[in-house]
């Protein structure tokens, strides 16, 4: 008797990580259901793309509509499966959103009206030229746990309001809060197989990357970063990559101490230093390095580590205990090479299993790891620098290239410093805001990544560009079709002297020979 065989399902499971709760435990979803998520994906794109982009615009309104509602539970929804506090997922997760929608309602009309394109060809002067963006299709999107929210959604919504349908495979860390968005768009009348969360681990991602999608969003490491590119080149499958960052801070003498401190702390220990735009590095100058050490140390000191959940709590928990073993080797090796740890650099296992004291290091220099590798957690190591120039040399020492951010009280002279810089973004006397300006790209050079999210040029990833052109003399037979000869020959260099003759009489002399054409006879 044949017996039936039993396929063990993998799952992955939801923690809280600020007491290691059991969330909830989730079958992962195998390959074929993947490809048949395409395949459902595939077969309704079509549907949505042909509704009049006023549908689609009050589809986004009533996205929109129900997060604001809702802003207060999907805070809270973030901060017991990510961990930051609620305040914070409401800044930069649920504001996020709200002003990405509301970016996407504003500009869906423009950006996708078809664009006269208007050219000075002698040869075309009867021609009339559009620009057309058309929707890829089905758009793959693999996004990561620290913004958990807001990284899928402002994708999503580029894709959705292109015309695209969504595949959206979350981190394993995270899924709940995918969930959650999914019950939003559907909510909002986005149809169910136009937008579907894939659940699961790396096999996941990975059968998405082979599945049949048209273009994918990928947010994570260098390393898996490189792998889906080397996939995706083997079948020209189009990417966006952003593969984080080891942004360096650049403190000018003549910067106010006190806010750029501020700046310092908040930016390197938000989300728990959980930020591709976190503060990893920061350079002062000399004359006010010791003053500005000690500004940072004392605001350090000063904060709440806690559960996201408390009001009070300013720093949550790290994500797990892989990530917090990172930054314990990370600041262990600067140690052992001569930093001083002025402030943290201990587990604060008293709060829960992944509380990480925020940690403030002085005399770092670049053999140590923590300034040559991405941490991604709550430290700030702080490094003299001498001269702009010399400033400018530390900041590019790197092979990533995210963001950077130079503080000074001389606008120019700060703007003029940011161009000197190898990075995708460059904020004067700010850190890490950029993010939640709808209408700026996100992206990097280097090993951050290729390719923009946000605003027009991440709407321009959602969509295929084609020409469409049109002759209005259709009874016409062209000029330069066959019926060659030496005649024609004459005519034709006539009429490139007519064009582009350095002198008047040159033209004038082209021009008259061109005329020929006019009266030719021996066109096919």
């Amino acid at each position: 008797m044949a017996t039936e065989v039993q396929i063990e399902r993998r799952t992955i499971q939801s923690f809280n990580p600020a007491t290691g709760e059991l969330l909830r435990e989730i079958e992962c979803q195998p390959d074929a259901e993947v490809a048949q998520a395409v395949l459902r994906a595939r077969q309704a794109q079509p549907a949505w793309n042909a509704l009049r982009i006023s549908k689609r615009i009050e589809v986004l309104r009533n996205f929109q509509d129900l997060l604001h509602a809702k802003k207060t539970d999907i805070a809270r929804a973030i901060t017991l499966e990510a961990g930051k506090p609620v305040v914070e997922a409401l800044l930069t997760e649920v504001n996020v959103v709200l002003d990405s929608a509301r970016f996407c309602i504003e500009n869906a009309r423009s950006f996708l009206h078809d664009e006269a394109l208007l050219h000075r060809s002698l040869a075309m002067k009867t021609k009339t030229g559009r620009i057309l963006r058309e929707p890829y299709g089905v758009i793959g999107i693999i996004s990561p746990w620290n913004y958990p929210f807001s990284i899928p959604a402002t994708e999503t919504l580029a894709a959705l309001i292109a015309g695209n349908a969504v595949i959206l495979k979350p981190s394993e860390l995270t899924p709940l809060i995918a969930l959650e968005l999914a019950s939003l768009f559907h909510q909002a009348g986005v149809p169910k197989d136009v937008f579907q969360v894939v659940i699961g681990d790396a096999p996941t991602g990975a059968a998405l990357v082979n599945s049949n999608i048209d273009k994918l969003i990928f947010t994570g490491s260098v390393a898996t970063g490189k792998r889906i590119a080397q996939t995706a080149a083997a079948r020209l499958l189009p990417v966006v990559l952003e593969l984080g960052g080891k942004d360096p801070m650049l403190v000018l003498d003549d910067a106010d101490i006190d806010v750029a401190s501020s700046g310092a702390v908040w930016g390197a220990f938000v989300n728990a230093g959980q930020a591709c735009l976190s503060v990893e590095r920061c350079y002062v100058h000399r004359s006010i390095y010791m003053r500005f050490v000690e500004a940072c140390v004392a605001k350090t000191q000063q904060l709440r580590v806690g559960s996201g959940l408390d009001p009070q709590t300013d720093i949550g928990p790290m994500i797990h205990e892989r990530q917090l073993r990172i930054v314990e080797a990370q600041v262990e090796d600067a140690r052992a090479r001569g930093a001083h740890v002025l402030a943290g650099g201990e587990r604060l296992t008293h709060l829960g299993p992944n509380f990480y004291a925020p940690t403030v290091l002085a005399d770092v220099n670049h053999s140590m790891t923590v300034m040559r590798e991405e941490t991604f957690g709550p430290v700030l190591p702080i490094m003299p620098f001498d001269s702009d120039d010399e400033a400018i040399r530390f900041a590019n020492d790197s092979n990533y290239g995210l963001a950077a951010t130079v503080w000074t009280k001389n606008q120019s002279r700060g703007e003029a410093m940011a161009r000197r810089i190898h990075a995708g973004t460059v904020m004067v006397n700010d850190v890490i805001s950029c993010f939640g300006i709808s209408e700026a790209p996100h992206g990097g050079v280097k090993a951050s990544g290729i390719g923009r999210t946000h605003g027009k040029y991440g709407l321009e990833e959602m969509v295929r560009i084609k020409y469409l052109d049109t002759d209005r003399l259709p009874k016409m037979k062209k000029l330069w079709w066959y019926g060659y000869g030496e005649a024609f020959t004459r005519q034709m260099e006539g009429f490139v002297d007519m064009q582009f003759a350095k002198s008047s009489a040159q033209r004038l002399r082209g021009a008259l020979r061109t005329l020929g054409l006019l009266r030719r006879k021996e066109q096919l």
